[in-house]
């Protein structure tokens, strides 16, 4: 007897919630991305690479309880496409269930953070070889989590995540975030966050970032700081995204002693890369990260991509 995937076990469930909201008629949302890229990796030793980018699959929806209240989920899975594996490819993403209304919206389950939201858009090359969580702390997704995420007043919300100490640690963590503005910048031209951790995985962090628009190019940069176990480090980052046509240009540069990072050491990091759309959700393209780091080693990749969103 051919025994379950987890393939089969995710495409069962993702049946049976479509079918029952359709019987239900509830609100039902299939989404989604898959990023792949060819690299070439050289982290002491040069090779070339087939790489999936935090590749996709969800439900997400709800259900209207009255006039001021509605039921939500989300169920989401990581998707390795270049895996030569078949049965141990998929992996747990966020996924929750809560309830929203006019006080904003609490949700419970495995989530990210307050401090990791509050990064809105500033990093541009999230997932890649590039993305800030290479060096800075503060990019968890937890579980055993409740958030709370408030409506607008005035361009100004909060959010706040509160992780339960079972599998996490020894105590409970907490992240809270003060947001400013659109972070996707369609309906402002600024975003702005102030965010804290206390003792999420054993680390706290705060985080400033900000996100805006100056003629046709976008900028970003964020503040880090890190403290683990009485060791302090912390990190800054800038970035820049100039749009021509359907080509957008991007430079991110990273500078971090921050004591929780991926690195686990002080390290310089300079990604350039450029997008091109094929359609409004399909684009290629290709980017360059390099990392010095402070034991005099570095690391270098070269890739270039497909990213098709749905």
């Amino acid at each position: 007897m051919v025994p379950f995937k987890k393939t089969s076990l995710a495409l069962i469930a993702a049946g049976a919630l479509i079918s029952g909201n359709v019987l239900a008629g509830e609100q039902a949302t299939i989404y989604g991305k898959v990023n792949a890229t060819v690299q070439s990796d050289d982290t002491g030793e040069s090779e070339t690479n087939i790489k999936s980018n935090a590749s996709r699959v969800g439900i997400k929806g709800g259900v209207k309880i009255n006039d001021d209240l509605k039921a939500i989920y989300k169920v989401e899975w990581q998707v390795d496409v270049s895996d030569e594996s078949k049965s141990d490819n998929i992996s747990a993403r966020s996924q929750w269930v809560g309830l929203k209304g006019n006080f904003g919206a609490v949700m419970i389950g495995r989530n990210d953070t307050a401090l990791k939201k509050s990064q809105g858009k500033v990093d541009l090359f999230s997932d890649l070889n590039g993305d800030i969580k290479q060096l800075f702390s503060g990019e968890n997704r937890m579980g055993d989590s409740l958030t709370y995420v408030s409506p607008k007043f005035s361009g100004f919300s909060v959010a706040g995540t509160f992780i339960a100490e079972e599998g996490n640690s020894d105590e409970n963590g907490t992240s809270l975030a003060l947001m400013y503005g659109d972070a996707k910048l369609k309906k402002s031209s600024l975003y702005a966050a102030l965010a804290h951790d206390a003792d999420v995985k054993g680390v706290d962090t705060t985080r400033v970032t900000i996100n805006g628009k100056v003629g046709g190019v976008k900028l970003g940069a964020m503040w880090n700081e890190s403290e683990k176990a009485g060791k302090k480090g912390d990190g800054y980052l800038v970035s820049a995204a100039y749009g021509i046509g359907k080509t957008t240009l991007k430079l991110q540069y990273q500078d971090s002693d921050d004591v929780n990072g991926k690195a686990k050491q002080a390290a310089e990091m300079v990604t350039l890369g450029a997008d091109y759309k094929l359609a409004k959700n399909v684009k290629v393209f290709g980017f360059y990260t390099d990392t010095s780091f402070a034991d005099n080693s570095d690391a270098s990749h070269l890739a270039l991509g497909m990213e098709y969103k749905f």
